[in-house]
């Protein structure tokens, strides 16, 4: 019977198949509704694995995941392999979809030119007494899926780290970028290491097929353009 038993839990199935792994490498969109539920409650009983018990509690449902968020602790905890705990993490678990439904979707900021990158990023840099490099992540419609601080106390007393930058994009999903920074002394002239800094990341980027669409100098009141003035 041990062996047996032993033969329903997650740890024994190939990696590719464990729903942890499987999210891990391939990404949250190839999981079944069983295996996300899978994972909140970590194991199953010892007649079945934790996806199996999963997919009855689902099919209880017909596999609606609306009406398996409207099933109490109690009615949860009716199926075998299901405690007290792991009822309430599927139910805070479906508490937590709800309300991410009647939440509005975040608007992200389009990118149309030189001039919304300012807008958007002067409130955050324009009045800083000390140097800060910024990097937007874009996606194919040019909007930011994320804004990341990269350095702060000037280009050149700080090493790019062009991977980090890169990892990042890549895990965003982001196919654009446009460098910002600061100029606290308000001089619009780009220095050798701003020069630099915009090349280096640019033919980086290139190998994975990623564009820097700019690079951005911001003071108090106005800004500098790499790709208004054609310099990149």
């Amino acid at each position: 019977m041990s062996e047996n038993s032993s033969s329903f839990s997650i740890k024994n199935w190939s990696q590719d198949d464990q729903p942890r792994e499987k999210l891990r490498d391939k990404g949250k969109s190839v999981l079944s509704d069983a295996e996300l539920v899978a994972i909140l409650i970590g194991s199953g009983s010892r007649e079945e694995s934790a996806v199996d018990l999963c997919k009855r509690i689902l099919a209880s449902v017909d596999n609606n995941l609306n009406a398996l968020g409207k099933l109490s602790i109690k009615q949860l905890m009716e199926f075998k392999g299901i405690g007290e705990a792991k009822a309430i993490t599927i139910a805070a678990a479906m508490e937590l979809g709800r309300r991410r439904r009647l939440e509005d979707a975040v608007q992200l900021d389009k990118i149309t030119s030189s001039r919304s990158v300012f807008d958007l990023m002067q409130p955050i840099i324009g009045e800083l007494p000390h140097e800060e490099f910024w990097i937007l992540y874009l996606n194919n419609s040019n909007k930011v899926i994320q804004k990341n601080q990269l350095s702060k106390g000037g280009i050149t007393g700080t090493l790019v780290d062009v991977r980090l930058v890169l990892k990042s994009a890549l895990e965003v999903g982001a196919t654009a970028l446009i460098l910002c920074h600061n100029h606290p002394s308000g001089t619009l002239k780009p220095s050798q290491a701003d020069k630099d800094v915009t090349y280096k990341l640019k033919t980086a980027a290139q190998s994975l097929d990623i564009k820097v669409l700019d690079h951005l100098i911001i003071t108090e009141n106005t800004y500098f353009s790499f790709a208004d003035e054609a310099m990149l």
